[in-house]
């Protein structure tokens, strides 16, 4: 069985079919998904789908994107919805600076109150980082030393030397779609040598639907093909792939009770 540990079933191209979505990616093998909030008016909702849903978890959290919007989104207020037993993760959280969508100074803000309150509660940390290895580093590495936490790179598309910071802080490295993509040599490369044991799989659906589904909206459902991908350059067989990121997630995101079932692939 495979689990998707980032996805977005509340996002217009999922939310309208979900139910399909959902039951789709559990004829696909799929586990368990971890549905992920970017801004505040989306909690009540993901967490919504969790309550109802068996095998999908939810976490809290704010965008990089959003943190403009969200300047009274401190730590307590993550910690006070972090409460909830659905709830498993803290984020998505980082710093983005390719679209600069909000102040670079207030995403850093709001990073920092993030990981106080991955600090705080001993949920993981879901770190987004785009064309800001250098800060992202930085404030992992200065908040490490305050206090240890756990947490993920989602979405890996970083260079190596990035990776291997992450990994010696005891971060996990998730890898996406993306890596199916013919012109993600590099990422390729990184996803062949990680870790087996900090290792996870994603599809950020809607976003980034791996061959053989480009031009689609992607869903969790697909996960399995990026899981093929991975296993063939990591000279592994599926199944042995599906069995160490399975095991990963349950390792990182420890909240999560991940219910078993006796669907095949």
């Amino acid at each position: 069985m495979f689990i998707d540990s980032h996805c977005h079933l509340n996002y217009k191209g999922l939310v309208e079919q979900q139910a399909d979505v959902i039951a789709r990616a559990r004829g696909a093998g799929v586990d368990a998904m971890l549905n992920i909030s970017t801004r505040q008016s989306e909690w009540d909702a993901v967490v919504a789908v969790a309550e109802r849903e068996p095998d999908v978890w939810a976490s809290i959290g704010i965008h990089p994107h959003e943190a403009d919007g969200h300047a009274d989104v401190d730590t307590h207020k993550l910690l006070e919805r972090a409460e909830h037993p659905r709830v498993v993760a803290i984020g998505e959280t980082g710093l983005d600076y390719y679209y600069d969508h909000s102040d670079r100074d207030q995403q850093q803000t709001s990073f920092r109150a993030h990981i106080a309150a991955s600090r705080q509660t001993g949920l993981p940390l879901i770190v987004h980082t785009r064309s800001a290895e250098e800060d992202t580093a930085t404030i992992l590495t200065e908040e490490m030393t305050a206090g240890v936490f756990s947490g993920v790179i989602h979405c890996f598309t970083a260079t190596d030397a990035f990776a291997e910071i992450a990994l010696n802080l005891g971060f996990y490295i998730s890898i996406s779609g993306i890596v199916t993509f013919k012109n993600a040599k590099a990422l390729q490369s990184t996803a062949a040598r990680v870790p087996s044991e900090r290792l996870l799989i994603e599809t950020d659906s809607p976003f980034l639907a791996p061959v053989p589904h480009r031009g689609k909206p992607c869903e969790p459902a697909f996960v399995a093909d990026t899981a093929r991908f991975l296993a063939n350059i990591r000279g592994i067989d599926v199944e042995d792939l599906a069995h160490v990121t399975s095991t990963n997630f349950r390792t990182l995101f420890s909240k999560a009770s991940v219910p078993r079932s006796s669907r095949a692939i």
